[in-house]
């Protein structure tokens, strides 16, 4: 991989070392714990909240603790007034996820083993099981593994390319280009002090029949078992002017999550990842 001059970019910032895409994440990878560290990790465990309100508009994806978004997590509509949703996402090697979210008294859940998904929505008043849709699928199929998308990159197939450097709410940054074996490519931020990733590229978000670009942020990193996990996330939707219906563009408020808790390696049941079952009461004698 041919590192990208620093100071070719327009605007570019003046990163203090001239390293390589490669190098860069090697010391992302060992900001955040090591690479044995996180080979270790089989399953992680994530408790915490999610801010909604304020529209109507579907609340966004739940992002992983190492950057991985979690793709098509079907979520309820905003409700019109700030509230703060308690939810639950277990992973496993696999890309397995059981993501768990508490909305007005009732618990939606989605389960991917990996290759299938389902979903129990009772907040829509569906009590039935429901299989993914082809799109559910292909969103969750292309979603990171539980490290991200940085570690270990080059044994997942994974291409990085160094684009330069900007600034990042007034911090220098590296720019990567993260381009997985399936062809699909996501701009990182990697902060040039810290080696964490500051920023990352979301997948774009169809609102009034037009495609928004979406970037997600990463703060309050703090030590879980030797690892470095952020536990503040930021969803922010921008506005591209007006939609395709011609009509002015409404802006989309930042969605903030909280994670109250993190597990390293909890011990977590096959059966939490296959298909749901609708316990039923039984029938009166």
């Amino acid at each position: 991989m041919v590192a990208a001059s620093l100071a070719a970019a327009a605007g570019a910032s003046s990163a203090p070392a001239n390293l390589s895409a490669a190098q860069i994440v090697d010391k992302n990878v060992a900001a955040r714990g090591g690479l044995q560290a996180w080979r270790a990790v089989q399953t992680l465990s994530l408790e915490g909240k999610m801010g909604a309100g304020g529209n109507q508009r579907a609340t966004l994806a739940v992002p992983g603790p190492a950057g991985a978004n979690a793709k098509g997590l079907i979520a309820p509509h905003r409700p019109v007034e700030e509230a703060q949703l308690p939810f639950l996402m277990e992973l496993k090697r696999g890309r397995k996820m059981r993501f768990e979210l508490q909305f007005a008294g009732k618990t939606a859940i989605q389960v991917y083993d990996g290759a299938n998904g389902w979903k129990l929505r009772p907040f829509l008043n569906r009590m039935e099981v429901e299989s993914y849709t082809a799109d559910e699928l292909k969103k969750a199929s292309m979603q990171s593994d539980l490290d991200g998308l940085l570690v270990d990159y080059a044994a997942k197939g994974t291409r990085i390319d160094l684009e330069g450097a900007e600034k990042v709410e007034g911090r220098d940054t590296y720019k990567l280009k993260v381009t997985e074996k399936n062809g699909q490519a996501v701009h990182v931020w990697v902060d040039a002090e810290t080696f964490l990733e500051t920023k990352a590229e979301g997948q774009p978000r169809r609102l009034d029949g037009t495609d928004h670009p979406v970037e997600l942020y990463y703060r309050d990193y703090r030590t879980v078992d030797g690892l470095q996990i952020p536990f503040v996330f930021e969803t922010r939707v921008l506005p591209v002017g007006k939609t395709a219906l011609g009509l002015r563009d409404t802006p989309v408020p930042t969605e903030k999550i909280v994670i109250d808790k993190v597990v390293v390696n909890p011990k977590l049941d096959e059966k939490l990842f296959s298909k749901l079952e609708i316990p039923t009461a039984p029938k009166s004698k």
